[in-house]
């Protein structure tokens, strides 16, 4: 962090409601020059009203102050007013077109023109895109498109369109949840990367869910809850992750008990021979009632299996018995799954799990409607009543069965999905990362969920690669090793889940 008489941002007495509901309440902050500074709190803290108020998206109640390198800015801060004084956003979509170049990405929302008919200049374009990429030290061809790109590269992306107008050490970066699908090899490229711009002088505002990332990455975190600043710059040095977690949610955090690894479950899946994208012949069961956890290094392959046992993925062999049935994955469909008992969780629940104009209600029955519907008539009854059992066993706020989905937070949006597929009365539940980008109590209740949905009799696979999840809710951890088979580990301790997925020692 460079040493300044003055903050490259100073917020003070920042107020917003919406009607009769105040979101946010004084809330005051300061970010020095050459600073990663953390921003977190629950879901509904009010971290997202602060971000878009910031970036001119929201206004805010009168009687607060916004200044930028001791310049006061007009409150409320209008999107123009921002960008101009070198305020920029990248969003947790990226918002990234793929068919697009990266020039033609980093160019979007200000092109340059040319000529009386302000025609876009693409020669000049290319020379704006080639040197906000040379000030990441990024290797990126500015032709290239976007689509073709890996997770950490297109991130360079969005970060190099962020700073396309910073004049060199100037200005703020809010990274909202932007790094979300990074893998860890490529968090680390990433914030290499992200530091040589810091050290120049440019500070950032990291939103972030993982607080291991916040912990190991800012130098200071600003904590907030009910819309109120309950830890201002708080030196992350000096902090823990369980006392970020107790000034979040405030109170005494109580972790889930750690199970030890259980034997003796009476087998009710069986997978043989699942064979297809880079897995071989693999082989595993899982017990009714068990918890069974995947893991592995990312991006090594094991992320697929949830995909192949759903259908949703082409599998070249295998078989899974599953309540003296056995289905040929090679030839299953996602809808001969689902009747066989098999509901899938998947990761991005934008993209492949809700639908986001449709209702809390209407999302988590629509895996029943055939069975409980007509061709003719649904009635709206029947959903709401199950969607008000759903949202009081998960704690969905808020409860209104009627709200469109997208009005929920994000850890609720995965409450509802999960709802969604508790609801069609599974055999297998299969889950994907289910705790990505939510917030601690949201996971709190997730893991909870998964513990009673076993305690049912339902089997439950957990593919994910924060381990310390699985050592939290799984009876039984296998690791995908480097020679692309399942290894099962005798400890749930997170070292040594960690050191099995990291060393050699995995293979087997």
């Amino acid at each position: 962090m460079l040493k300044s008489d003055r903050p490259r941002i100073e917020v003070n007495d920042i107020t917003k409601s919406f009607g009769s509901s105040q979101v946010l309440s004084a809330v005051s902050l300061i970010i020095q020059p050459g600073e990663i500074h953390g921003l977190v709190g629950e879901n509904g803290s009010g971290k997202s009203t602060l971000v878009k108020i910031l970036t001119g998206y929201h206004g805010c109640d009168k009687g607060a102050s916004i200044s930028l390198d001791g310049n006061a800015l007009s409150v409320p801060l209008r999107w123009e007013e921002a960008h101009k004084a070198g305020i920029s956003v990248v969003h947790q979509d990226l918002g990234l077109i793929d068919d697009l170049t990266v020039s033609e990405n980093i160019g979007v929302g200000g092109y340059p023109v040319r000529g009386p008919f302000h025609t876009i200049d693409w020669k000049l374009q290319e020379e704006v895109a080639v040197a906000a990429l040379e000030r990441l030290s990024s290797s990126i061809a500015p032709r290239t498109l976007v689509g073709s790109l890996s997770a950490a590269q297109r991130a360079e992306v969005a970060v190099a369109r962020a700073l396309r107008d910073h004049k060199l050490g100037s200005g703020l970066i809010i990274l909202d949840e932007s790094t979300r699908s990074l893998t860890r090899d490529e968090m680390v490229r990433f914030y290499g990367m992200l530091h040589e711009v810091v050290n120049q002088g440019t500070s950032v505002l990291l939103v972030s869910h993982n607080l291991e990332e916040v912990l190991a990455q800012t130098d200071r975190v600003t904590v907030l809850r009910d819309g109120v600043v309950v830890g201002s710059g708080l030196l992350t040095s000096e902090l823990s992750e369980r006392e970020l977690m107790q000034r979040m949610l405030g109170k005494e955090v109580s972790n889930l008990a750690v199970r030890t690894v259980q034997n003796g479950y009476v087998p009710a899946v069986a997978i043989t021979g699942l064979t297809g994208d880079g897995m071989e012949d693999l082989d595993f069961s899982i017990g009714k009632g068990e918890v069974v956890g995947i893991t592995g290094l990312s991006g090594s392959g094991f992320e697929h299996i949830p995909y192949l046992l759903s259908g949703a993925r082409p599998v070249a062999g295998g078989t899974v018995r599953i309540a003296d049935e056995t289905i040929c994955l090679s030839k299953a469909s996602v809808h001969r799954c689902i009747r066989a008992g098999i509901a899938l969780v998947p990761e991005r629940r934008e993209q492949d799990g809700l639908a986001f104009e449709l209702s809390m209600s209407e999302n988590i029955t629509l895996p029943t409607l055939r069975s409980r519907g007509k061709s003719w008539f649904v009635s709206r009854r029947w959903q709401d009543e199950e969607s008000q059992r759903m949202s009081h066993d998960l704690g969905i706020r808020p409860s209104d069965p009627s709200l469109l989905v997208k009005q929920f937070s994000g850890g609720n949006q995965q409450k509802v999905l999960l709802a969604k597929w508790l609801s069609a009365g599974p055999r297998l539940l299969v889950l994907h990362e289910p705790t990505q980008a939510v917030d601690v109590g949201a996971k709190r209740d997730i893991l909870g969920q998964i513990h009673q949905v076993a305690k049912s009799g339902i089997s439950v696979l957990v593919v994910s690669i924060d381990v310390s999840d699985l050592a939290a809710v799984c009876n039984r951890v296998l690791v995908f090793s480097s020679s692309r088979k399942l290894v099962e580990i005798s400890s749930l301790d997170v070292d040594e889940i960690m050191d099995m997925v990291y060393s050699r020692s995995g293979a087997a």
